[in-house]
């Protein structure tokens, strides 16, 4: 399959636009808000109660940040890495120059914000000594941290200076971070970058003190955050908050999530369709904004199932994981964000790609001509697919789009104020909601009923349920299918079939069971548990047995999950234990 989106366009509504306005209204005001105002003086500082050390706080929220520039001789490099204890292997750090800057092609001058997400080095231990990582527990699933991987927010500077032999100032500041609180970072990164670039170091320090006395990442309490001057508000949601509140939206998501699907909105639910199954995707853009921000709103639209599977918002030639991703064979679960060339040409065997053409520059209001050829281009030029959808496109979004995408052109009024982006942001993000909560609720009910009795779960297995028996599954639809709340056909069945043999069923089974397991436990079962896992790990390491290091790391995770969820004092002595 490959998608090319010829110019910006728009998503569709559900209904008139004052409707759609108002239900952007009622969501109330962002979760991160900047104001000149200083926290409230009764606001706990939890991290400090707690007696956490220098930098514990810090840590809480940033593994360090880096100063990426370039180097005529050695190209990118390091600069500065703070605080200076922090630890990052060559491997990483290599990864981390490359990706904080745009390829040359980009042509990216002025200021640029985007933000990239590489694996961890191999033979970097999981801390479990960090007090703070039991409020991960709380946390919706697709908000948990990954231990296997770093977060970058990149805030990338390209200005011309004459004394500068290259001719132009080029560095990034780069916030590396296990969070993903995507919209969270960027917001921070305006605050600082900006002054940064004029005041150096001293203000990096300044910046870096002011983080380390934020309270602790809680999910469910607001907190005020202050960075310079300026104070931040936040709410991290919790794993019992609705889907799609404005607390997870502002947090995670991008502001404006229809321009990141509106180069291919009339395909927007097939995109759906290949995330859910972990297809494998590549979304080829002209610069790593655009890149970043598709792969992100793609991994959103399945919300709130997490995508298991791997995601690179910005992906590069230098890569470590390169070679890997770029093999001959049959492309791996994963969705990449890139903008070389290179890789139309690398790439040219996957089974979909999505290409994005240049977009007008923000403001900048499209001629009506541009925007009529780019709606019938949608009907007319795109292209033959190797995916045929499961289920039938939804005709009634879709016609409300044109209309939307029509009035829009004649009259640019609401272009103007800037009305129909953040509606139909809303819209779409209710549409995808509610068609993943369509798909998943029969699944989950069906799973929920073969739990098997407490006696018959061992230890020894990862996961109580290996498979589930898809037929009877199947019969249970006709009664209780997704037809009860959605209003599209298609072959729903097929999409079941296909779901249950992706990578995202085998983590969400293995995710929910784990959770169900620790509930429904003792705790001198749960403290046994984990000895024995930990016991197989220490049998693996020291016998070399052949575990693949993903495995390894998985394990080490539902540990960590396992320990999280008891009581202080047995955390406390399942630490003495040993390391994982």
């Amino acid at each position: 399959m490959a998608l090319r989106g010829l110019a910006a366009s728009g998503p569709s509504s559900r209904g008139p636009l004052d409707e759609a306005v108002a239900a952007a209204e009622e969501r109330g005001a962002p979760a991160v808000l900047a104001t000149g105002g200083a926290p409230e003086d009764d606001e706990e500082d939890e991290g400090r109660g707690r007696g956490l050390l220098r930098w514990d706080g810090f840590s809480a929220w940033l593994h360090c940040v880096c100063v990426v520039g370039f180097d005529l001789e050695l190209g990118q490099a390091v600069e500065v890495i703070y605080p200076q204890h922090s630890k990052l292997t060559d491997k990483e750090k290599t990864n981390i120059c490359y990706l904080s800057f745009p390829d040359s092609n980009s042509g990216c001058l002025g200021d640029t914000q985007f933000c990239f997400r590489f694996r961890q080095s191999s033979g970097r231990r999981v801390s479990l000594h960090c007090l703070l990582d039991h409020y991960d527990k709380d946390l919706p699933v697709y908000l948990k941290k990954d231990p296997a991987y770093f977060y970058g927010y990149v805030y990338f500077r390209q200005v011309r200076d004459k004394s500068l032999k290259r001719g132009y100032f080029q560095k990034s500041l780069v916030l590396i971070s296990k969070l993903p609180y995507i919209h969270f970072f960027h917001t921070v990164l305006k605050q600082i970058a900006p002054e940064y670039f004029e005041k150096s170091e001293p203000y990096l320090e300044a910046a870096c003190n002011d983080v380390d006395r934020w309270p602790a990442p809680v999910p469910g309490k607001t907190l005020h955050l202050p960075i310079m001057g300026v104070v931040m508000k936040v709410q991290i949601p919790t794993c019992h908050d609705k889907p799609g509140t404005t607390q997870i939206a502002q947090l995670t998501q991008q502001t404006h999530i229809y321009l990141c699907f509106c180069p291919v909105f009339l395909h927007s639910q097939m995109l759906w369709e290949l995330v859910l199954l972990g297809e494998p995707l590549v979304v080829m853009a002209p610069s790593p904004s655009e890149s970043s921000e598709t792969v992100l709103a793609l991994v959103n639209c399945i919300s709130p199932l997490k995508y298991f599977s791997d995601f690179r918002p910005y992906f590069t030639i230098h890569d470590s994981e390169f070679k890997e991703y770029t093999r001959t064979q049959a492309p791996p679960s994963v969705i990449l964000g890139v903008t070389n060339p290179f890789f139309a040409k690398t790439l040219q065997h996957w089974p979909h790609i999505i290409r994005i053409g240049d977009l007008k520059p923000a403001g900048e209001i499209p001629n009506t001509w541009v925007l009529l050829f780019t709606l019938f281009s949608f009907i007319y030029f795109l292209g033959v697919y190797s995916y045929k959808p499961y289920l039938n496109r939804d005709e009634e979004i879709i016609n409300n789009y044109r209309r939307m995408y029509v009035l829009i052109a004649f009259s640019f009024k609401g272009v103007q104020q800037k009305r129909p982006s953040e509606a139909q942001s809303v819209i779409l993000r209710r549409y995808f909601l509610e068609l993943t909560q369509s798909f998943i609720i029969p699944l989950e009910r069906y799973v929920a009923s073969l739990m098997p009795l407490q006696k018959s779960i061992s230890p020894w297995k990862s996961t109580p349920i290996k498979t589930i028996p898809s037929e009877e599954f199947m019969k249970t639809l006709e009664k209780t299918g997704p037809q009860l709340t959605s209003r599209i056909k298609g072959d729903w069945i097929g999409l079941y079939r296909h779901f249950l043999k992706s990578p995202n069923f085998d983590e969400v089974l293995c995710e929910e069971d784990l959770l169900l397991w620790t509930q429904k436990h003792t705790e001198v079962e749960t403290v046994d548990l984990v000895l024995k896992l930990k016991n197989k790990l220490l049998q693996a390491d020291r016998e070399h047995l052949p575990v693949k290091p993903d495995t390894m790391e998985k394990l080490r995770t539902h540990i960590d999950a396992i320990i999280l969820a008891l009581p202080e004092d047995l955390q406390g002595i399942l630490l003495k234990t040993g390391m994982t």
